[in-house]
């Protein structure tokens, strides 16, 4: 009978671990409560991260149109400097092209170089015979463009580097001993010669040359030693000389 009870009670405890307990109305409500503000507390989170993502993306907006903002300027920056720098080597060109017709403008002066001259100025004169040779002087100027010849002195002087020509005439009374003529000089040395003799009445004799002259290259007539010259108002003895061309 005890052993018979003693099973009835096991079974009956059994029983009770194994049923669930109900849940009460009351704790119902509070979870439903709790799952709703548990709820409410997510959309508010939702709600924040919504509103801070929409500043954020307006912020991202601003900072887009200030980096294009700057990016115009920066262009435009660059734009100006181009523009400076092409104004810049323009008129860089301009000036050197200005200083190249600087450098260009005495030689276009001097392009201009021509002369004439005759022996005596006034009167009338017998030059030599002399123990040496001696450089005539060319006292009568008729043309001397360029001032490149010297009426002091006789001599031409190359202002720009070019071909020139050069001419002399050589006039004499006949003499049986003397004959007349003259040597034209370049730096000294011995170029062409115009050379007559005639024992009675005149002589006449004339040359001419071309020679390529650097700046400062000189050029003059020379009377030889043993010769007799003549010149007049008539201009009968005469040098001349003219440039062809620059180089």
């Amino acid at each position: 009978m005890e052993s018979k009870m003693l099973f009835t009670l096991f079974l009956l405890i059994c029983w009770l671990f194994t049923v669930q307990p109900e849940t009460t109305p009351a704790k119902k409500i509070i979870q439903h409560e709790k799952e709703d503000e548990y709820d409410r507390d997510i959309h508010s989170v939702l709600r924040e991260m919504t509103a801070m993502l929409a500043k954020q993306s307006i912020q991202i907006m601003y900072l887009q149109k200030e980096n294009e903002a700057q990016a115009a300027k920066l262009r435009d920056v660059d734009n100006l400097k181009e523009a400076i720098q092409a104004q810049t080597a323009k008129q860089k060109t301009t000036e050197e092209k200005l200083a190249e017709l600087d450098k260009l403008k005495p030689q276009l002066q001097v392009k201009q170089v021509a002369f004439s001259a005759s022996l005596v100025a006034t009167g009338q004169r017998h030059f030599g015979p002399f123990s040496a040779l001696y450089t005539l002087a060319f006292k009568h100027v008729i043309t001397n463009i360029g001032n490149a010849y010297n009426p002091n002195t006789g001599v031409f002087t190359a202002p720009v580097k070019g071909a020139y020509h050069f001419e002399f005439y050589i006039y004499g009374y006949g003499d049986a001993s003397h004959g007349s003529g003259a040597i034209l000089f370049k730096n000294g040395r011995h170029i062409f010669i115009a050379y007559e003799h005639q024992p009675s009445h005149t002589s006449s004799s004339s040359n001419g040359v071309t020679l390529i002259l650097e700046v400062g290259d000189v050029v003059y007539v020379r009377q030889r030693a043993t010769a007799k010259i003549f010149d007049s108002v008539n201009c009968h003895t005469t040098f001349s000389g003219h440039l062809l061309f620059t180089m």
